[in-house]
């Protein structure tokens, strides 16, 4: 079996990204095998993390308004978290980490106060574990990604005053 051309994997992933846009669908993830030892994994999203982030959380705050007023200062509840001046945002596309492993104790909570270079969080990006660290010291202020989700590049992580 010969692997077919670059140009032939071009066309299916702008076919899968038609169908995309064509459907309900938010995204798609399929393994093209050539052989093997060979083949395309391609993920296409329809919304970028960024803005799925704020949907998630938008229905989760009505019910419950009253643990997360202490959480977040008022200011910063109201604004939108990227634009925020303590931000810290997400150098790659991957997936978020709030813990060293499954099970154990989260790198950073709410509240606690964080030097610069701590670790804050893993990115894991192609199978490598992506150690972020604090920017600069403060306090965490918020916590905007969950374990596990899907992150953008630029995407607001947490805020840290």
């Amino acid at each position: 079996m010969t692997k077919p051309t670059h140009d032939s994997d071009v066309a299916f992933i702008e076919a899968l990204a038609d169908l995309l846009n064509r459907s309900e669908l938010a995204e798609l993830s399929v393994k093209r095998e050539y052989g093997e030892h060979d083949s395309l994994n391609v993920k296409v999203s329809k919304y970028a993390a960024v803005a799925a982030a704020p949907a998630t959380a938008a229905p989760a705050a009505p019910a419950a308004p009253a643990p997360a007023a202490p959480a977040a200062s008022p200011a910063g509840a109201a604004a939108d978290p990227a634009s925020h001046p303590g931000a810290v945002t997400s150098p790659m596309v991957g997936t978020a980490y709030l813990s060293p492993e499954p099970g154990a104790e989260a790198f950073v909570t709410v509240g606690a106060q964080v030097k610069e270079g701590q670790t804050l969080l893993i990115i894991e990006a192609m199978k490598t574990m992506n150690h972020i660290p604090a920017p600069r010291g403060g306090t965490v202020r918020r916590i905007l990604v969950e374990d596990g989700s899907p992150v953008e590049y630029g995407a607001p992580l947490l805020i840290i005053e």
